[in-house]
């Protein structure tokens, strides 16, 4: 995977200026007298320095970081931001990213069900509409599928500075 280790970097050092914020999304087809979390879609960001370089990390769990944690990270700069794919705290022992494989599995769904719209009877007849919602779902397959692909590259480089 020599494409996706290139935009990949690491960085190490220590954790400086820590800001945890938590992002909610409620859905919005939601029983407003229903209070339980399945409902919600959050997303957990920590913003920290890292000698000298801004980061920035989007979970769906809180990163298990506090200042003064010496941390290892891998991921990609993004307009002077570090965006976090992994991350090592070698401080607390942990290693954490996104889960790759349910990414991949996401892309071959949402690839499968593009495929499926394709082979329909509406698109097989010239519809456009069965066409676009096709090209949307394998849109949404590629990114999933290539975002799970950074990730694992993320974590193997990861691994590799380890070692």
């Amino acid at each position: 995977m020599p494409f996706f280790s290139n935009a990949i970097i690491t960085l190490s050092g220590t954790v400086r200026n820590l800001n945890n914020e938590l992002l909610e999304y409620v859905n919005p087809e939601k029983p407003t007298h229903d209070h339980s979390s399945v409902y919600f879609k959050r997303i957990y960001i920590s913003k920290f320095d890292l000698g000298d370089q801004k980061v920035e990390a989007k979970f769906n769990t809180p990163m298990n970081i506090q200042d003064g944690d010496q941390l290892t990270v891998t991921g990609l700069n993004k307009n002077g931001v570090f965006e976090v794919l992994a991350y090592e705290n070698k401080t607390q022992k942990i290693t954490s990213s996104e889960n790759w494989i349910v990414l991949g599995l996401g892309a071959l769904f949402f690839l499968a069900v593009s495929l499926g719209v394709l082979n329909s009877e509406l698109a097989l007849e010239g519809a456009w509409i069965p066409k676009l919602f096709a090209i949307s779902f394998m849109g949404v397959a590629f990114y999933m599928g290539y975002r799970a692909l950074l990730i694992r590259a993320a974590l193997k480089l990861l691994q590799g500075s380890v070692s």
